[in-house]
Formats: C-alpha cells, structure tokens, sequence
C-alpha cells in the first residue's frame, strides 16, 4: 500500500552551496512547527548526519542506489513516510555528479529536486543556470528553487523575477551568521564539539521561516517496501566499539545490523577509558586520532588493553582512523610524532592533500562488501597487503591487511551489504579471504 508524504531533495549545481545547513535547518523550522521530520544523506558521509539528527531529533540514514542497494533506499524510504509529517534529502556534491548521482536517487525514488544555489554575485544568470538543471534530464522533477546567500530584498526579487517558466522561488535566504558552520579537513566539525549547535539551529530555522521556506513541498506516493531480515550470525558475541571524538565515524546501519544479527555492542572511549569493556571482538572505527594523538598517546593502559586484545588472537576491525591508530606512530598535521597502539609497524601520517577518495568494495567468498575511502594520510608499513579493494570509478584500490584477528584498512564498509562477511570479521573466520589467489596473513 502506497504512503502519501511531503517529500524532496535537498541538492545543488556544486558542493559549497549551503544545502547542508539549509537541509538542517529546514528540518528544525518543520520539527518546530510540530511536525516529525525524518531526514535521509545520499552518499557515504558521517558528518552531515550528526548535524541532521541534531536538527531534526530523529535517526539519519544513508541512502545510495550503489552502497546500500536499491531495495535499502526503498524500504527505508517508505518506513520513513509511515509516520513522517515531512521527508528530507541531503544530496551528494552537484545535482548530477557522481554515478549514482543525487538526481539518480531522486528519479529511484520519485520525489523531486529542489537545488540550493549560491546567488552572491549573480542576477539573471540565476535563471540560466535553474533552466539548465531542470531541462539536463526530462525524467527528473524539478519545480521549486532555494536562493541561498542574497544581498537584499531587491535581489531576491530580481533572481524570483528571471526565473523560467513553472519553476517557483521557494524562498531567498540572507546571509546570516546562523547559516554558516565551521569545517575542516574532512568536513564539517561534529556536532557533539559545536556547543550551541541547538540555539544556531533555532536561529537558522527562523531565518529560513523569515525568507518563507516553511511551505511544504508537495506530496509524494511511497510504495510499500519490505526491509530485510538478517540471520543471527552474531548471536551472543559481544562486541566493544570505539566511540569518542577522536573515533566516531560510525553508520547508524552498521551498529542497528550487527543487533539484529545477535551482537552484543559495548561503547567505549579510548580517549578516557583505562581498559576495553568485556568483548569478544573489537571495532575502532574512523574519525579523527590526528588531532587526538597526545591524549591517546599518553592513555598508555587503553594502549596495553588493546594490544593485549590483539595478541591473544580476538578479532579486530580497524577502519581508517582505526588503522591509523593502530600504528606503531601517528605524525599529525603539524608534524608532531605519537606512540600509538603498535598493532601494525610502520607510521601513519597525516599528507598536504587528500591520498583516497571514492566509492570501494571488497570482494571475497562470503559477499561483496561495499563502501568507501576518503582519508589525508597515508600509512608507511613493512607489511603486504592481503587484499586490496575495487574502486568503482577509477583506479586505486585501498590495502586490506590481515594478521592474526586483525583486518585493517582505510576502507570503511557499509555492513548491511555483505552480512556474512562482517560477521566472519567480527567472529574472526580463516575463511575470510578464502578463494582469493595469492592471499595470506600479513608477514610479521
């Protein structure tokens, strides 16, 4: 049975446009209203989420025709539209880009394109550039526009005035402190370290209402859909999860699927902890350890508590950030060196521009696990690699290392698209890379 909601994308000709925070506050100036507002992200982000679900008081999930699958974005599409009084997506760089880009999501979905663009400096071109976004696919539905960053009531009215024919002015927002959010080298900064990231929010939601976007967007049809059922294949196993602001680069789809397969999770802070909770496995996410490598190098007893999880043979997933701090050093971005946790030998260390970027899988005999990279470091090891991942556009896949329990990458995985695979990593199966030519542990 179909579902009836209000129902749109949040998305842009660029990234640097503002729909971030435009997304975030449309999704406060409705929550305040009194309506339940669920807020979905194309593409693999952790950081606009942790905004998002500030903003809008409910989980945020990530939607990707390619990472999380066609059916994923159906059925948490249409669990979402049961109760939702509004639904929001944040889009992925421009309108277009990326294979599968914002606008493919929006055409899977059937709910339209609302770009947000950056006015300053612009006037009839305005227009132009609305016309060409809503012409570039016949198939996708476009009929509203945000004007972001105007410098006058008389602006506003000017780009209202140019714009092409059955295409309206949602609204025209000033620029305003509220509506701007610090960032840095992987994006936004977390929500949990802005400490009045509420009253912004507020701020931001009344500018927006000032410029009269709180309208709803016009109702869309949500098919039915049904999520899957996972097996148990974690039943009882118990699994500590490094959660802090140095580690927090976490799926919500991740953790709820390793519940549902029967895990016990246990969060702790390598940050201030002295010692892993009681655990079978262990899962050090990414995040930001370069700018945490002295509190982590001086934390020596999590360091000793780690390593002797690791020498005992207990499965351990480190991603990204995890790997990092799983070397022997980290040198941070202003050169400073830091003993870490010394599970792999080497050093990780932090580069001037980007090293890893882009959509990744892993493939072996238990699944294709899907996911990405998107890291400014890079990691000086005597070990090789056991397996690499598959860009999907491109070429450069990311080192799989493998000793022991131990599988590190800069690679982060989307769990829910190989279950079986991640619950191998986390029970710490031989078979993990099996039927893979070539593939052994990592030399000591």
């Amino acid at each position: 049975m179909n579902v009836s909601v209000p129902a749109v994308m949040i998305t842009a000709p660029a990234s640097g446009q503002g729909k971030s925070m435009v997304t975030a506050a449309l999704a406060r100036l409705h929550r305040n209203a009194g309506r339940k507002v669920r807020v979905f992200k194309h593409g693999p982000d952790y950081l606009d989420p942790m905004m998002l679900e500030v903003a809008s008081g409910h989980p945020v999930y990530q939607l990707h025709p390619w990472m999380t699958g066609e059916h994923e974005c159906r059925w948490r599409l249409a669990e979402a539209a049961q109760d939702a009084d509004l639904i929001l997506i944040e889009g992925a760089m421009g309108l277009f880009d990326g294979d599968p880009s914002s606008a493919d999501l929006a055409k899977l979905l059937g709910i339209p394109a609302l770009p947000v663009i950056d006015a300053g400096g612009m006037a009839q071109t305005f227009g132009a550039l609305v016309l060409g976004l809503a012409s570039f696919d016949p198939e996708l539905s476009l009929y509203q526009v945000i004007a972001n960053k105007i410098g006058s009531p008389r602006h506003g009215d000017m780009l209202k005035e140019g714009l092409p024919e059955g295409i309206s002015l949602l609204g025209a927002i000033p620029r305003h402190d509220a509506m701007s959010i610090p960032d840095r080298h992987l994006g936004l900064v977390q929500a949990s370290e802005l400490n009045n990231l509420d009253q912004q929010l507020d701020q931001a939601a009344d500018v927006l209402k000032a410029a009269g976007l709180e309208v709803l967007p016009k109702a869309v049809s949500i098919p039915a859909a049904e999520p899957a059922n996972p097996d148990a294949l974690l039943a009882g196993v118990r699994i500590a999860i490094a959660r802090d602001l140095a580690f927090s680069f976490i799926y919500r789809a991740n953790t709820e699927l390793l519940e549902a397969m029967g895990a016990e999770l246990h969060y702790f802070s390598p940050l201030t902890d002295a010692q892993l909770p009681p655990a079978d496995a262990l899962w050090l996410p990414g995040g930001y350890p370069e700018l945490h490598g002295g509190t982590l190098a001086n934390n020596t007893a999590m360091a000793e508590s780690i390593r002797g999880f690791y020498n005992v043979g207990k499965p351990i997933l480190a991603e990204c950030g995890g790997l990092m701090a799983c070397a022997e050093e980290l040198s941070d971005k202003e050169g400073t060196v830091h003993l870490l946790f010394g599970l792999v030998p080497g050093r990780a260390a932090m580069a001037k521009r980007l090293q890893g970027l882009g959509m990744h899988s892993l493939t072996t005999e238990l699944g294709e696990l899907r996911g990405h990279t998107f890291h400014r470091s890079t990691l000086d090891t005597s070990w090789q690699p056991a397996a690499y991942t598959h860009k999907q556009a491109g070429t450069g896949g990311e080192a799989v290392f493998w000793r022991r329990g131990l599988v590190a990458s800069y690679f982060h995985g989307y769990f829910p698209s190989a279950p079986t695979l991640v619950a191998a990593i986390f029970r710490g199966k031989p078979e993990l890379f099996a039927g893979r030519e070539g593939l052994r542990q990592c030399d000591t």
